[in-house]
């Protein structure tokens, strides 16, 4: 593997880990900030999905953005937003209207994210080299997961946020003085080991009327329910059904670290 492709991999794995671990950060402080804030379950309801609403439109952007705009500007900019809304949480968290916006925002930068890191792997690592890439990027994020889980209930709930989304930021400053964007290259500059990329125009039509592809999005729908589902309210159902204290929650760190270990095994 060339060495500007392992930095290139290495770095987009460091920001998936980032990625993975702040959206473990609200299931965990949520149980201290509810005893603070009071909230009811409606509202701790409202908090904790609010971050989809802004992953879910924008997925297509961050695909579209990257191919327009280059990796490194959209990726700088995506975990800029997902860092920041990260860090301020803490200081707005009495605003239940202010949170659910950053909350939001912290989807809506996550969400760009990770087609941003597909569109630079397609034109910055070999063909013969993208499974072990994606793979890699993979494992780091369920790593994320597990060591957000470890240290959250360990912290006080405002520094879980400090910590993470500190983390982020000073990634921003790490990608803009160490990665050197790749431009789209025409067809006749491709070298051969990397893959033809074009923007072809595909019907939309042809997304829903395939049945292997549907078969993805089903199993894919039933993986993340259950891991969303885990990811969300595992936390409370310890703290709250089950009464493990603050630092028991740590235990909902165990479906992580398992599928951290399977990911890197395989």
């Amino acid at each position: 593997m060339l060495p500007k492709t392992s930095k290139t991999i290495a770095l987009c794995s460091l920001a998936n880990f980032i990625n993975a671990a702040d959206r473990i950060v609200m299931p965990i402080a949520i149980i201290p900030m509810t005893d603070y804030y009071q909230w009811n379950l409606y509202w701790q309801g409202w908090i904790l999905s609010a971050f989809a609403f802004g992953y879910i439109t924008s997925q297509i952007i961050g695909a579209s953005a990257a191919s327009r705009f280059g990796g490194k500007t959209v990726m700088t900019c995506a975990v800029f937003l997902w860092s920041l809304s990260t860090v301020i949480t803490p200081y707005i968290a009495s605003s239940l209207t202010l949170l659910i916006i950053c909350r939001m925002l912290l989807g809506l930068g996550e969400g760009i994210g990770l087609p941003t890191v597909f569109n630079i792997f397609a034109h910055a690592v070999p063909v013969e080299e993208r499974s072990r890439a994606f793979g890699y990027l993979v494992a780091s994020g369920t790593a994320g997961q597990t060591i957000a889980a470890l240290i959250c209930p360990h912290l006080p709930w405002p520094w879980m946020f400090y910590v993470f989304g500190s983390l982020g930021l000073f990634w921003v400053l790490l990608w803009l003085a160490v990665y050197v964007d790749i431009p789209n290259p025409g067809l006749e500059d491709l070298p051969l080991v990397f893959p033809k990329v074009t923007n072809v125009n595909v019907r939309w039509i042809e997304f829903i009327s395939h049945w292997s592809l549907w078969a993805i999005y089903i199993a894919h729908f039933a993986m993340n329910w259950t891991n969303y589902i885990i990811m969300q309210w595992l936390p409370t159902y310890l703290s709250r059904n089950l009464g493990a204290d603050q630092k028991d929650v740590s235990l909902t760190a165990m479906p992580y670290l398992i599928n951290s270990l399977c990911g890197i095994g395989k």
